[in-house]
């Protein structure tokens, strides 16, 4: 099939018209109705091909024929990041979320350019009635070209302070304050970051979050005691590394991601630091993962749970019609949590 020039996507009627025949001629081909001449059949199917038609979804879902599916996509250009804890949980938060209705969860990796065309193509033909997105980039276009398309979408996260697709996500740069607040009340001063990808907005904001409560406790923000990870745990026993030998004598780590934050207690631990008497370190998650460090993680606890009921209820609001038509989009914010364990 060729590939769908750039631009309007190409309609009903356009394929009629190249074809020569009526839209309803057109409609049945696709379908694959009987009492179609093969010319004719060859005909709409080579105009469909010329022109990179896919069924539309609205006229699907107008005609009653819903897919009664939607779509959990992961952007995450990493493999070995699926890995982590923070995946696993969302998709058992959204599948848990939708046990209770009749719709079908369709998990998808996206990573490439091809790869969201292919997608947007998929989706638009009337796979799914909607899609939820999580892991997403600044840069990734994949929420705009899905809006474009007309698809009812909801985030986990957002791209940037002015996200314009509905989003669900949690008080990144609030939990993170309260995270590095808590270190300065422990009388800790050498308090280090080791944050997320910063192409991320929610790494970002836990960023901001950790430089405002430094600026709050009038302590300066040293930009060699901030180090970017990915994560990961294999990015924050690095990061801790390089911490160590920039500053010897760091008293507290505030890590954004438990993963990160478990990877900075096994170096600590290799290079002779007791924690907490030596260094604080604290996470940001609330994983399982936290319960079991040694020791037991002080952490940022975000109610993942209640992020995949909202993100849920959003799209199904969308697709039933039940939610507020005047607004454009909806943009939820939840509450994060700190959780004092026995790391700081």
């Amino acid at each position: 099939m060729a590939k769908r020039r750039p631009g309007p996507a190409p309609t009903l009627e356009q394929v009629a018209a190249l074809a020569g025949v009526g839209r309803g001629t057109v409609s049945r081909v696709i379908n694959n109705e009987p009492g179609v001449k093969e010319s004719t059949r060859r005909a709409v199917q080579k105009a469909v091909a010329e022109l990179g038609y896919v069924p539309n979804l609205a006229a699907r879902t107008l005609a009653g024929r819903r897919a009664d599916a939607v779509a959990l996509v992961m952007t995450e250009r990493d493999w070995r990041l699926f890995g982590e804890p923070f995946f696993s949980e969302t998709v058992t938060a959204v599948s848990d979320a939708l046990s209770d209705t009749d719709v079908q969860l369709l998990l998808t990796l996206v990573r490439t350019d091809a790869e969201r065309q292919r997608f947007v193509e998929y989706a638009r033909g009337g796979r799914v009635d909607g899609v939820l997105l999580m892991s997403v980039r600044a840069d990734d276009r994949l929420p705009d070209m899905l809006a474009d398309a007309g698809l009812p979408t909801v985030l986990l996260g957002r791209r940037s302070g002015d996200e314009r697709v509905t989003y669900v996500d949690a008080d990144n740069a609030g939990g993170a304050r309260e995270a590095v607040g808590h270190l300065v009340r422990g009388g800790r001063r050498a308090i280090a970051a080791i944050t997320g990808p910063l192409d991320m907005y929610v790494a970002r904001c836990r960023l901001r979050g950790y430089r405002q409560a430094l600026a709050e406790a009038g302590l300066p923000d040293e930009p060699s005691l901030t180090v970017e990870g990915d994560f990961s745990e294999a990015s924050g026993r690095r990061a801790t590394s390089e911490l160590l030998l920039r500053h010897p004598a760091l008293d507290a780590v505030f890590a954004a991601s438990d993963t990160m934050a478990a990877g900075a207690l096994a170096v600590l631990r290799a290079a002779g630091r007791r924690v907490p008497e030596d260094v604080a370190v604290i996470g940001f998650d609330d994983f399982q993962l936290a319960q079991h460090t040694d020791p037991p993680l002080t952490t940022v606890r975000q109610p993942l749970e209640e992020l995949g009921r909202t993100m849920v209820r959003l799209l199904l609001d969308e697709l039933t019609g039940s939610g507020q038509p005047e607004v454009a989009w909806r943009h939820v914010v939840l509450r994060t949590r700190l959780v004092v364990r026995e790391s700081a």
